[in-house]
């Protein structure tokens, strides 16, 4: 009998960072995103004296949200930086050194956003971290597809998925002590994530298909 040995290819240290956003999103944001769903629903029948669960639920269920945000800019401005490190014109060094101390402080606001505990300070900094995004973003190196709405490749496009899913992201966590305080606030924080969920889907099916084109 023949044994056909199959050799795999290896990878450039650009390829691997490549590999860092798909494999962030599947292996953290995803799973996260579904127990933040869950937790959210016990939270609720928690409050509607539904199911006399553990207090800690509520706590748990804003956790989660931090954590699949927090991961969702990180993984973000990773793709960023694949982009521009692997552009086929090599920039100038004070052109990386300015995205990189950018790619810092869009860091620094969302450590500052984390940390806030006054509704508008919280909602600054997350603000303040959605158009540190954008302004990378309209890097030429980054990948966008198309800028414009009425163009179909902006409809398409992974990156203002991406983007817009942050900016959702961003605003439930400024909005977190204010959710569960304020009933319209609650019911918007629930149609803002009906809205992640959706992109979720999209983002699922748009990266897929920048992975194998």
């Amino acid at each position: 009998m023949t044994v056909i040995l199959l050799s795999v290819p290896s990878l450039s240290p650009m390829q691997w960072l490549g590999l860092v956003h798909p494999v962030l999103i599947i292996l953290f944001v995803y799973p996260v995103v579904g127990a933040t769903i869950r937790l959210g629903i016990l939270a609720r029948e928690r409050r509607l004296d539904l199911n006399p669960i553990a207090p800690t639920v509520p706590v748990e269920h804003a956790d989660h949200g931090r954590w699949v945000t927090a991961v969702m800019v990180v993984a973000v401005l990773i793709a960023m930086a694949h982009d521009v490190a692997t552009a086929p014109v090599t920039l100038a060094a004070p052109r990386i050194a300015g995205f990189l101390a950018a790619a810092l402080g869009v860091v620094a606001a969302l450590v500052a956003l984390l940390r806030s505990r006054r509704t508008a300070l919280r909602l600054g900094w997350a603000i303040s971290t959605w158009i540190g995004l954008l302004l990378l973003g309209s890097q030429p190196e980054v990948h966008r597809g198309a800028d414009w709405p009425w163009q179909a490749a902006f409809w398409q496009s992974h990156y203002w998925g991406g983007m817009a899913l942050c900016g959702l992201l961003l605003l439930s966590l400024g909005l977190q002590a204010e959710i569960a305080r304020r009933l319209a606030i609650r019911r918007l924080h629930v149609g803002l994530n009906l809205m992640v969920a959706l992109l979720l889907a999209t983002q699922a099916i748009s990266g897929t298909r920048n992975l194998i084109s």
